[in-house]
């Protein structure tokens, strides 16, 4: 027998937007990860972009959190392809680069992500930026 708290967690969790965290780094997935999942999200997580790229094509997130300085499959090729795929081409892509200075903002986008956030940024700021990035997507002001 599934109690009402439990009834309501399973809906939540159905309901609940999908957000994918791609670094490199744990302490970065869990960081994020949790401030966002303590802020209503649902989260997956990959440890690089070739894991990100599968689990974007698997999953289908409402928004992809992108580390761009990754091995085997840095972040700048896993959105390239994240873009040329019809299923992924519209997920809205939040870039997170330890470059601060210098052209990576710019790479960033023309790469695909929506927009470039410096790192460390807070939890807070990711939440904010990907509570932005869903608004958007779904035309809400």
């Amino acid at each position: 027998m599934v109690s009402a708290h439990q009834a309501v967690e399973q809906e939540f969790e159905s309901t609940a937007a999908l957000v994918l965290i791609v670094d490199d780094s744990p302490d970065a997935r869990a960081i994020y990860g949790e401030y966002l999942r303590y802020a209503g999200y649902r989260v997956i997580t990959a440890n690089n972009g070739e894991e990100g790229l599968a689990a974007a094509q698997a999953e289908w997130p409402a928004v992809i959190v992108m580390d761009l300085a990754m091995p085997q499959m840095d972040g700048w090729e896993a959105m390239r392809r994240l873009r040329a795929d019809p299923l992924t081409s519209e997920i809205p892509i939040v870039a997170l680069s330890a470059y601060a200075f210098g052209d990576a903002p710019e790479r960033s986008r023309e790469a695909g992500a929506d927009l470039c956030l410096s790192k460390p940024c807070l939890p807070s700021q990711v939440a904010r930026v990907v509570r932005a990035m869903l608004a958007s997507s779904r035309g809400i002001s």
